[in-house]
């Protein structure tokens, strides 16, 4: 290898170190808001966090498939993109623990508040004491399952 390729393969190397804890550190905030049950603080910092981890894949997925192209970079610098990648691993967890929960959350919130708005229409009926249809209520609840 040249020095020139050492010297690229170790910036290549320290920038997605770099990445990769700015995204942890992004993730880790907005676990945090979710965590305290305060999405709405999350959501300031979306887009950003959205740009980083599509850098990151971009990123990561090019040394995949090239692994060469970072293999003269010093073993320090490898080894710190390796604690990087471990400590982000790890939020990402807990990040998609804490997300997973405010989703169980807001949809059991939905399915309360139909049922509600349901109970309290009162059941159906097909015909009246005069034996004409009943006029239904025109408003209508609509319960999707998907989040």
């Amino acid at each position: 290898m040249t020095e020139a390729a050492a010297v690229n393969a170790a910036a290549r190397v320290r920038q997605l170190t770099d990445l990769t804890n700015r995204l942890t550190a992004s993730l880790t905030e907005e676990s945090r808001a979710f965590e305290a049950r305060r999405p709405q603080d999350a959501a300031a910092s979306l887009a950003g966090t959205q740009d980083l981890a599509n850098a990151y894949r971009r990123e990561s997925a090019q040394i995949k498939a090239n692994p060469a192209a970072i293999a003269a970079a010093p073993a320090a610098d490898r080894t710190a993109l390796i604690r990087a990648t471990e400590a982000f691993e790890a939020v990402l967890s807990r990040h998609a623990r804490a997300v997973e929960a405010a989703r169980i959350v807001s949809e059991g919130l939905v399915r309360t508040i139909a049922a509600e708005v349901a109970g309290q229409r009162g059941s159906p009926s097909a015909y009246g004491a005069s034996g004409k249809a009943t006029a239904g209520d025109g408003r209508a609840v609509a319960f999707n399952r998907q989040a």
